[in-house]
């Protein structure tokens, strides 16, 4: 009997799917990605730079440095001496692009339609021959945050579209022919900006997101002007102006002259009216205060901050924002309340930073809440009517050292910039007060991200990739501080590091253990002082560099397990130091939340890690490596992780793409 047509037809379909399966898994492996990427490789690769060859898996080629799902998210080909012209089409193709980088190549021609990378969030097109306009396109993508177009041939105006990339980041154009104005660029997410070396006119916005940039950023544009830059545009300079439609005649000439003659007249008469009136005020002024009391002015807020007796905490601040590891995190709210005889000045430092964005006045009427307090200070989140948000520090010894060195040191601290370093903005300074103001971290401090709200320092060690890129951050911030003679952080612990808007990691807190009044010093906490190296212990002697390098090996012992030095880490453990660190994370493994994700090389990864750390923690001073030694220790043993590991080594969710693999730019790091 036959079967039901029915019935055989069911069989005759999983038929045809079994063959078509085995057929699939049995023909070459071809992929959209690595059609696109041949063509690629055709146009801009004259030379044959790129091995790149049919039916190999494409992921492993040279510059494909990760793929997710069989998709290329991040191709790199940097200084690979390409020429030619990038054809848009083929581009759009690889669109789970996350970083696209053609970086120090010689590739011509305009920049193509680049509207189909929707996931793009970097793109690096620096030092090659492009021309053209701004393409439209870039900003049509809303995930990106770096765009680097420096050093090319670009031309035309900066367009105001970006204005729609509500992420941007970084915007680097220097280095080309850019004409116009620039627009008005508002996101707050903007940390890095330079446009010079154009032909740029006009007056530079006083948008927030610009404000913060000084002369740097906009140099080489001759007919630029605005507060940044320290030159201030003439109002009409810019304008529509009507010229004479006719030759101007000797008898106009000489009327012209009169005319000027009676204007210079007229303004001497009335300047000189101006100043009497001037010294009149000032005179009454100064009678009406010879008339009070001489006693100290009190500047009142909405309410009161709660003194340093308050709450104290267990030696961890948070000198620029977020979370931290300081005691009393209870979120006091009020208003600050400042005394001093007279009223101070606010001092801002760098050129037009943020100078525009608040006064005294905004600064005295904000809402303060209690961030931390430590050896040094109390910190506090400043909340302004407008919404802006700062970070305060009040130092605890006011009057030491004197006025005229404690502003020299604060004009010095202010110069420092770096992406890895929390900016000095400004300071405060009157008789019986010091406030510092630094730019505010939301997203915390690296205490808070490993050990969330335990008080006991037991945090759970993190994957190896966040490990060294960590570590690399801080060294990098730290080598920066250091290259500045004589300057130190002397304060280094994971309360004093703060998370970025992608989580990259910056320093605080750095260079002020000199406002430290030796006749007033307390004991620091236990954490602190661990942190500290032996013979930097006594907090009377002068911070080091070298102890720096100590405080930096405790900090990556910290990173590498979780664990806080409320004890002597060197001393407890000496050369066991690498067992040690095995057995922690071998614990949270046993525990069922393994660090390394399953990955059973990752401690390999990290053995060159564990040997930095056990470098930085020598007793002995002079067998430290230096800053920068550390560093290339560092970068070494990154460059050889990532090279030795595949995607499903990168840590899930815990760093942004954007910032865990950018191609390095000399101008964001040493």
């Amino acid at each position: 009997m036959e079967p039901p047509a029915p019935a055989l037809a069911s069989r005759y379909y999983f038929l045809c799917l079994f063959l078509f399966s085995v057929i699939s898994l049995l023909s070459p492996v071809t992929s959209s990605d690595a059609e696109a990427l041949l063509k690629l490789k055709s146009s801009i690769d004259p030379l044959n730079s790129l091995p790149w060859r049919e039916g190999s898996d494409f992921c492993k080629w040279r510059g494909i440095k990760e793929c997710k799902n069989g998709r290329v998210t991040k191709l790199v080909l940097e200084h690979l001496k390409l020429s030619g012209t990038l054809d848009g089409k083929t581009l759009n193709q690889l669109d789970q692009l996350r970083v696209l980088s053609f970086k120090g190549n010689s590739i011509s021609g305009p920049i193509p339609n680049l509207s189909g990378l929707i996931n793009l969030k970097s793109l690096f097109l620096n030092n090659n021959n492009f021309s053209g306009n701004f393409p439209d396109s870039i900003a049509s993508l809303h995930r990106l945050k770096v765009i680097v177009l420096a050093e090319n041939q670009i031309s035309g105006p900066i367009p105001i579209s970006l204005l729609k990339l509500n992420r941007l980041y970084l915007l680097y154009l220097q280095d080309n022919s850019f004409i116009g104005t620039i627009p008005p660029l508002n996101q707050t997410s903007l940390r890095f900006f330079n446009v010079s070396n154009n032909k740029l006119s006009g007056p530079i916005p006083l948008a927030p997101a610009l404000i913060r940039f000084n002369t740097s950023s906009f140099s080489g544009n001759v007919a630029l002007c605005g507060e940044q830059i320290q030159n201030l545009c003439n109002n009409t300079a810019f304008g529509p102006t009507a010229g004479p439609a006719y030759p101007t005649t000797p008898r106009s000439k000489a009327k012209s002259k009169r005319s000027k003659l009676i204007k210079i007249i007229a303004g001497s008469v009335g300047g000189f009216l101006l100043l009497c009136l001037i010294c009149l005020l000032v005179l009454c002024l100064v009678c009406k205060n010879r008339g009070k009391k001489r006693d100290n002015v009190r500047i009142k807020g909405k309410g009161v901050v709660a003194g340093d007796n308050g709450g104290a905490g267990n030696g961890g601040n948070v000198g620029g924002g977020g979370g931290g590891m300081g005691g009393n995190n209870s979120g006091t709210q009020g208003g600050f309340s400042w005394e001093g005889e007279g009223l101070g000045t606010l001092v801002f430092l760098g050129a037009g930073d943020q100078q525009m964005s608040y006064s005294l006045e905004d600064l005295l009427k904000a809402s303060a809440e209690t961030l931390g307090r430590g050896t040094m200070g109390s910190t506090y989140k400043a909340v302004m009517e407008s919404g802006f948000i700062v970070t305060v520090k009040r130092l605890k010894d006011a009057r030491y050292p004197r006025l005229e060195e404690f502003r020299r040191h604060m004009e010095l601290i202010g110069r420092l910039r770096h992406p890895n370093l929390v900016p000095l903005r400004a300071y405060f300074q009157a008789k019986e007060e010091r406030l510092l103001v630094y730019d505010y971290f939301p997203n915390g401090s690296l205490f808070s991200l490993l050990h969330g709200t335990r008080t006991s320092g037991g945090g759970k060690p993190l994957h190896w990739t966040s490990c060294l890129k960590i570590a690399e951050d801080l060294a990098t911030g730290l080598l920066y501080i250091h290259q500045n003679p004589g300057l130190t952080h002397g304060n280094l612990k994971s309360s004093n590091v703060l998370l970025g808007p992608d989580f990259e990691s910056c320093l605080t807190d750095y260079c002020l253990t000199m406002f430290r009044d030796p006749d007033l010093i307390e004991e620091p906490s236990a954490t602190s002082l661990f942190y500290r190296a032996p013979e930097s212990r006594d907090l009377r002697k002068p911070s080091t560099q070298q102890a720096d390098v100590y405080s930096f090996g405790v900090l990556l012992l910290e990173l590498l397990t979780g664990k806080t030095p409320f004890q002597d880490l060197v001393l407890e453990h000496g050369s066991d130091i690498p067992r040690w660190v095995r057995s922690v994370r071998e614990e949270e493994t046993e525990s069922g939340d393994e660090p390394n994700s399953g990955n059973e090389a990752a401690e390999e990864k990290l053995q060159a890690l564990v040997n930095v750390a056990m470098a930085c923690v020598s007793l002995a001073p002079d067998n430290r490596p230096t800053t920068r030694e550390v560093l290339k220790m560092i970068r070494d043993a990154r460059a050889e992780a990532q090279a030795s590991s595949n995607s499903s080594d990168h840590s899930p969710g815990r760093w942004s793409d954007t910032v865990q693999s950018l191609p390095r730019e000399e101008h964001l790091s040493i």
